[in-house]
């Protein structure tokens, strides 16, 4: 599904990454992991198409992504849901009305929505908390709607960046049994984290970065 080779990128003098290599299967799980300014994020983002690398490819979905054209980069990210730590979503806007977002901008048709923002609040747990504000909601129960708007636009990838890093023990705990059972229905996640109780707990195929390279793949 995915395959980085020899990617390395370059901030002017700064190195943010140098000389990546992995590949990722379709229906793995894959942590990347790393100190803070290890290059976990960078990787992410160039995934993204958010920045091209100063060198190297990266193939997804059978193709070339460096090389996409920038009118095809929302095409490419409507097959990728991302996560964040500080959970961006969208503080005017109900829990529904946050997925309705993601909806309208996939183009599904309004009459699909409340079936589908129905299953998806029942997966993550929000089912009672459908008209809610964020305001209103614990830091657990963020990250559950950024998760059912990750979900919203059907991805073929998931990209989970530091999801816990807000969050207490248990509730992220409970956060990575729901990423499990997702992986376990046949979702790709990669996830960069620096919280070593969680890796080790999912015992996952580790990708381990420091200042820009890699220094341990597991297989």
């Amino acid at each position: 599904m995915l395959k980085l080779t020899n990617v390395s990128k370059n901030f002017g003098k700064i190195k943010a990454l140098e000389n990546i290599s992995f590949e990722v299967a379709d229906g793995e799980f894959v942590f990347l992991t790393g100190p803070s300014g290890a290059g976990k994020t960078s990787i992410l983002r160039l995934i993204l198409r958010e920045f091209l690398p100063s060198n190297g490819t990266i193939e997804f979905d059978g193709q070339d992504i460096t090389k996409l054209p920038r009118k095809k980069i929302p095409e490419l990210r409507q097959k990728i849901g991302v996560i964040f730590q500080d959970f961006k979503v969208l503080p005017e806007r109900t829990v529904r009305e946050n997925i309705e977002v993601a909806l309208a901008l996939k183009n599904i048709p309004d009459r699909e929505w409340s079936e589908t923002i129905k299953e998806l609040l029942s997966l993550v747990g929000l089912d009672l908390r459908a008209n809610l504000f964020p305001s209103q909601l614990s830091g657990g129960e963020l990250q559950r709607l950024a998760l059912a708007r990750a979900l919203s636009v059907s991805p073929k990838l998931i990209l989970a960046d530091e999801p816990t890093g807000n969050l207490d023990w248990k509730t992220a705990d409970t956060i990575m049994d729901l990423l499990l059972k997702i992986n376990k229905e046949g979702k790709t996640i990669i996830m960069a984290t620096h919280h070593k109780l969680i890796v080790d707990k999912m015992k996952k195929r580790t990708i381990k970065l420091k200042e820009g390279r890699m220094i341990i793949k597991d297989d």
